[in-house]
């Protein structure tokens, strides 16, 4: 070879070196890119659900195989395995992976599967359509938001459709598509489309469904899975892909929530102390007080290390749910394994007494005369079934008496636990209002619970005047007993009637620094005086409320019935509740009595409010991490009559005093009382 020859090899291979060198950084950009775009995607859970042989498992294999998120190998040993025709049985095989699901045709256990789009990541569970199987569509639709409910376009909604249907909506699935299959078999026809949406919107109606996508598809061929059909140009909605990747997520829990279950302490250097865990709901700062449970022990945070995928700790200023953290606390206190930190500004309820609807798992009915194992985030307790109130017939959705539950049957429990248990209801709050039941003897677990939120399933399907008219009967064996004191010989007595001074106003406005020096300045006068906390209420008598719109109603109620009570004894009360709806003082003014209620409205304007945020709760909502919080998220309605009118914009807390000690002198000691 001559030396031209030779220095021209030498050129091409260091060409061919250079283009490989450049080719492999390209593809490092591109590979990082995409890396970076997954991490960054939001994360999708989603269910199937429906009767049997509506093509759930065809449906998962037609979604996978159109959006390319099956491997080569796979795709050939499904092929290899098929024994069908058109590809329908290879396309179920991706998630019939149990060797009983393959030779039967069906599906047995949940099949769990993860893919991803440019777009979003997902995590689907194909679940059982026969009856027997039922506990396990229960547990696929235990952690989704977003069930796909199957419906075979030649049969419309079966028996097993509604009670799938009513299980997801239950167990508080926020989002469904109601995808209407086999449309190629009834020749693509909108009319029988029509027929199906109309059926299924008068279920979701009585089961509380409020969002969900009626698509018409054919998950054999295709249609309206991945890609649009043109089968069907009357239809103009979304692909199922398209309606996955764009439906709006809902948080698992709500972040104002914030819980965290310890699992174990960890000592560093003998004299420092760490508590680890997997945050189940919710968002920590470094600096945020939290109350330690059962003890009720306060600290704030110190610090916060974050665990990463590399099995580094980094430390960080905040975190939330799902992350895995230890915190380590400003105070060194005695905190263990089944252990919770809450929030001070809101905790969870806390009972050895609560309301539960269970799915029974085991082949052995319930006995209730027998203790179980309660597994609730990370403590355990014993538990006994107190009561079983009923079970369901879920293909009427009506209510039974029962006195155990069967294997597949739902029922509500009255449950009592040895020790207290920290939960929310499952409405509010899936990660800690959910339990396990394990028999003792077995270690099997038994029951999948959820907790009450109290009222809700049993309104579930009555109208909203029905419920309300419910919840205002009174026991026919209760009366009302008189006190042998009359008011006025009350008032002669301290020298002042006895009222309700309510402050109503935005967080932020000065209500509860009013009420305080209210109450210094009250006592030092000489009048009997009693300033109701709303952060003392929660703590003890109203310790059982969440947050929803029923329990705030239900706070509300309780605050004016106690002060009631002191008004009875003939004592001023003092309420500082932001109360945003009109209805609602309504109703504690209905129950104090009008002539006792005196409405203060601290006319604080909205952006001095937010200025002041003396908590930092106007920050978090404007961040997205406090829902429906008064004034940023949620309305206030503002009184049209208050008694007093006050804005503190430019005040401090002594202009403010003096400007209602007149009015409020005036109104607490008549004229009459001064002859």
């Amino acid at each position: 070879m001559s030396q031209n020859s030779v220095r021209t090899l030498e050129l091409k291979n260091s060409a061919l070196r250079l283009s490989t060198t450049l080719a492999t950084e390209a593809d490092k950009v591109v590979i990082e890119d995409i890396l970076q775009r997954n991490r960054t995607a939001s994360l999708l859970r989603f269910s199937t659900a429906g009767s049997v042989d509506d093509g759930k498992s065809t449906l998962i294999g037609r979604l996978l195989h159109d959006s390319k998120n099956l491997f080569e190998d796979q795709l050939n040993s499904f092929s290899n395995n098929s024994g069908g025709s058109n590809g329908a049985l290879s396309l179920a095989l991706v998630t019939d992976g149990l060797k009983a699901e393959r030779e039967q045709g069906i599906t047995i256990d949940v099949a769990y599967r993860y893919f991803s789009t440019g777009i979003r990541r997902f995590i689907l569970a194909d679940t059982p359509g026969h009856e027997q199987y039922t506990r396990n569509m229960a547990t696929g639709s235990s952690r989704s938001d977003l069930s796909i409910i199957l419906i075979d376009a030649r049969k419309g909604i079966l028996a097993q459709t509604r009670r799938h249907a009513f299980i997801a909506a239950l167990l508080g699935v926020p989002q469904f598509i109601v995808a209407v299959n086999k449309m190629d078999l009834v020749d693509y026809s909108k009319q029988v489309f029509e027929k199906i949406g109309k059926e299924f919107s008068e279920l979701a109606e009585k089961l509380g469904i409020k969002c969900f996508q009626l698509i018409p598809i054919s998950a054999l061929k295709g249609d309206n899975v991945v890609t649009p059909t043109k089968e069907m140009p009357w239809y103009e909605g979304p692909t199922i892909l398209e309606h996955l990747e764009r439906v709006e997520i809902e948080p698992a829990s709500s972040l104002e929530h914030f819980r965290f279950p310890v699992q174990y302490t960890i000592f560093a250097n003998g004299d420092h102390r760490a508590y680890a865990g997997q945050i189940a709901s919710g968002v920590i700062h470094v600096g945020d007080e939290v109350t330690v449970l059962p003890s009720f022990k306060k600290s704030r945070i110190k610090a916060i290390e974050v665990t990463s995928p590399g099995l580094k700790q980094n430390s960080a200023i905040a975190a939330h749910a799902p992350m895995s953290v230890s915190l380590s606390l400003t105070d060194e206190l005695d905190i263990a394994r089944g252990d919770m930190l809450a929030l001070s500004t809101n905790l969870p309820q806390s009972s050895n007494r609560f309301e539960a609807m269970v799915v029974w798992m085991d082949d052995q009915a319930m006995n209730p005369n027998r203790y179980f194992i309660l597994r609730h985030t990370t403590s355990e307790v014993k538990a006994y079934v107190e009561k079983v109130a009923f079970k369901y017939d879920i293909d009427n959705f009506s209510s039974l008496p029962a006195d155990t539950l069967h294997m597949n049957e739902i029922g509500r429990l009255s449950v009592n636990t040895t020790s207290p248990v920290f939960f929310d209801s499952y409405r509010a709050n899936r990660a800690t209002g959910s339990f396990i039941l394990i028999d003792p003897a077995t270690f099997r677990t038994v029951a999948a619970g959820m907790v009450v939120e109290s009222g809700r399933e049993e309104n579930l399907h009555r109208t909203k005047e029905e419920a309300s008219e419910l919840k205002r009967v009174r026991p026919a064996n209760l009366h009302q007993e008189k006190s042998a004191i009359e008011n006025r010989e009350r008032e002669k007595r301290f020298g002042h009637r006895a009222c309700t001074i309510w402050l109503t106003g935005l967080s932020g406005s000065g209500k509860s620094s009013i009420a305080k020096a209210l109450e210094r300045n009250f006592f030092e006068e000489g009048v009997q005086v009693y300033r109701l906390d709303g952060d003392n209420l929660r703590y003890g008598l109203n310790r059982d409320l969440g947050f929803s719109e029923e329990d705030r109603i239900e706070n509300i109620r309780r605050a004016a019935e106690v002060a009631r009570l002191f008004n009875e004894a003939g004592m001023v009360v003092l309420c500082a509740f932001i109360s945003p709806f009109a209805r609602d003082r309504e109703a504690a003014a209905q129950i104090i009595g009008k002539d006792r209620f005196i409405e203060v409205f601290v006319d604080t304007p909205l952006s001095v409010c937010e200025q002041r945020d003396p908590h930092g709760l106007y920050k978090r909502a404007r961040c997205g991490e406090i829902k429906e919080f008064t004034g940023v998220s949620s309305p206030y309605e503002a009184p049209h009559q208050p008694d007093i009118r006050i804005d503190t914009s430019n005040k401090s807390v002594e202009d403010c005093l003096a400007m209602l000690r007149e009015p409020l002198q005036n109104l607490i000691v008549p004229s009459y009382l001064n002859k």
